[in-house]
């Protein structure tokens, strides 16, 4: 082997090592970008929903008419239709639209005021929150359909007991939401209040409601459907008016048609609630941010 051999063999062995202690260096991978999702037009959901609906209740004549289902059971959209003009060109439509709605109402309001002031009143005394918050919990979880026999015996079959049950159903919730708020606020904050010479009247009207105002807004949409469900529940039971009574009498009568009336009235009701609930909370929290 010449020097010639010998020295090229010595560059070449100085490229394979200088090849392998480099780095490698990796092709740049191409981020995969997520799809976007363009939202459809408000006319198109709408048109959507309602061809949807078009479609279920066509569906529904159609398997009825042609005795795919029970018509006795499950009645018929024409049928349905039939009873719902008689339901409130004879009946007693909106005497028992305006009960439910009253019963409602008024719970969703004293459940919603009662609860929350009292969820406040346990920032007072830390002692008197721990020996009143176990009662409150037990309270919540007891199923309040136990409890309706005996609300109607005390308050009557009248609006009264209604009333109270859909109080029931609100007051622990909105108790609870406004008692975790209180626990949320800083502590450092309240020490700031009382170091500028605040009473603890001011720190609590300056600073523990005004921070548990948006806990306890949004517990009003929850709170009007419990309340909706209390008053229903007490018609159930025993009551002279209200859409519960009416869906009632028909399951007993097997008015199938009048069913399906009282809850589309019920639903339709509901959603109107809701609906007006939801407004008036966008409001109070645009109220609360200014």
């Amino acid at each position: 082997m010449t020097i010639q051999d010998t020295s090229r063999i010595a560059s070449v062995t100085r490229e394979t090592a200088r090849t392998e202690s480099a780095p490698s260096v990796r092709p740049a991978r191409k981020i995969r970008r997520l799809p976007v999702q363009k939202d459809w037009p408000l006319w198109v959901i709408i048109g959507t929903q309602i061809g949807i609906l078009v479609a279920v209740i066509a569906l529904w004549q159609i398997a009825a008419d042609c005795g795919w289902i029970d018509g006795f059971f499950w009645s018929k959209p024409s049928a349905i239709y039939a009873t719902l003009i008689t339901f409130f060109t004879e009946g007693d439509a909106l005497t028992d639209i305006g009960f439910t709605f009253r019963s409602t109402i008024i719970g969703f309001l004293i459940g919603t005021a009662a609860g929350s002031l009292l969820g406040l009143s346990f920032w007072w005394s830390r002692n008197y929150a721990a020996v009143a918050q176990p009662f409150v919990i037990c309270f919540e979880s007891l199923p309040k359909l136990a409890l309706a026999p005996l609300i109607i015996l005390v308050f009557g079959m009248g609006l009264a007991s209604k009333v109270a049950i859909a109080t029931a159903l609100t007051l622990v919730v909105s108790t609870l939401t406004a008692y975790a708020g209180v626990k949320a606020v800083d502590p450092d904050q309240e020490r700031l209040f009382y170091s500028l010479g605040a009473s603890r009247m001011q720190v609590f009207r300056k600073l523990i409601v005004p921070f548990c105002l948006p806990w306890i807004i949004s517990v009003l949409r929850v709170n009007i459907g419990l309340a909706l469900t209390g008053a229903i529940v007490g018609e159930f039971i025993a009551s002279q008016h209200g859409l519960g009574r009416q869906i009632l009498y028909a399951g007993q009568t097997y008015d199938i048609a009048l069913v399906w009336v009282a809850v589309l009235v019920l639903s339709t009701l509901a959603v109107v609630m809701y609906a007006t609930v939801s407004w008036i909370e966008s409001l109070l929290r645009k109220g609360v941010r200014q």
